[in-house]
């Protein structure tokens, strides 16, 4: 899960791997997998940069525990 902002200020949770499509237009939206839209303050390369450390964050994880055994 990655954590953004909606443009009220209230700060959330999405799931990065539902994550389909980031556009800025120029607000930056969050397309999911679902269908469902949300708008963010973060820009396409922030969104992008969380995602990409939130993927290396579970690799890293999973090579540990593998790792440990």
């Amino acid at each position: 899960m990655i954590e953004v902002t909606r443009l009220n200020g209230t700060q959330i949770l999405v799931n990065a791997d539902l994550i389909e499509l980031v556009e800025e237009t120029p607000d930056t939206v969050i397309t999911f997998t679902t269908g469902r839209k949300i708008i963010v303050k973060e820009s396409r390369q922030q969104i992008k940069s969380l995602v990409k450390s939130y993927k290396r964050e579970i690799m890293e994880t999973g090579f540990e525990a593998e790792n440990e055994n």
